[in-house]
């Protein structure tokens, strides 16, 4: 959530103006700090962003159109859960049962159908919100192995107690590995994990992964001693770990 103190941050997805502005103007009245975007994968680069440091910063809640250009709604809403619980309200102009099943069952928490009344829009917002506060779970933990210490709360690495800046792909990937410490994760584990289970590229992605992740966390990255290869399976953690 957004940090104690400061405004809900709600990710606007709405390509039709004369929707998207007068519901802006009136969440921006209302107290809300309003991320706007007209297409779907526009929506989706700012959610991927807003998690990584440098970005807007995280996302409370999302108002997701269904029919969007680029990547519709649904397409969306399924990238989103891929990795995160933030609550997600879809809005559409379509009321058929079958549209609002299918919107629930891809992790959608509320469905609103157009036009709709904006205080009504509002208050099953503020409901989202707070059945989402409610169920938060704890804090994510501070994982460390071997002279590593990942926050995964506040998104830090620090090796050796030095911060170090790590695109979001590698800090997933480590953060897979710190959660697993000791067990042998093949390499189509990792993939299905973090790429997908509809990935069809090549597993030397992830190699390349492995060999920058290897840079910034080894002490000689040409002698591994902590992400080390298990030669026909895949990669292990090793050091000592407590999480």
């Amino acid at each position: 959530m957004t940090a104690v103190g400061g405004p809900t941050r709600i990710l606007l997805v709405e390509d039709e103006e004369n929707f998207r502005d007068p519901l802006a103007y009136g969440l921006r009245r209302d107290g809300f700090e309003v991320v706007e975007a007209e297409d779907g994968q526009r929506a989706v680069e700012i959610f991927e962003a807003s998690r990584r440091p440098g970005g807007v910063g995280p996302i409370d809640l999302v108002l997701l159109d269904l029919m969007l250009p680029r990547l519709d709604g649904t397409e969306v809403c399924t990238r989103i859960r891929r990795s995160s619980s933030v609550p997600v309200i879809m809005l559409t102009a379509k009321d058929t049962e079958l549209d609002k099943i299918v919107g629930l069952e891809i992790g959608a928490d509320d469905y609103v159908t157009k036009p709709y009344s904006y205080r009504e829009l509002l208050a099953r917002l503020k409901a989202v919100l707070r059945r989402s506060r409610a169920a938060a779970p704890e804090p994510e933990p501070v994982l460390v192995a071997g002279g590593v210490r990942m926050d995964v709360e506040r998104h830090e690495v620090r090796v050796d107690g030095e911060v170090v800046a790590m695109p979001l792909r590698e800090f997933e990937l480590l953060e897979l590995f710190l959660r697993h410490p000791g067990r042998v994760l093949t390499r189509s584990q990792i993939l299905e994990r973090l790429w997908g289970p509809d990935y069809e590229g090549d597993t030397k992605t992830l190699d390349v992964h492995i060999k920058r992740l290897r840079g910034r966390i080894e002490a000689d990255a040409s002698k591994p001693v902590l992400i080390t290869t298990v030669r026909g399976l895949g990669y292990r953690l090793d050091g000592d770990s407590e999480h």
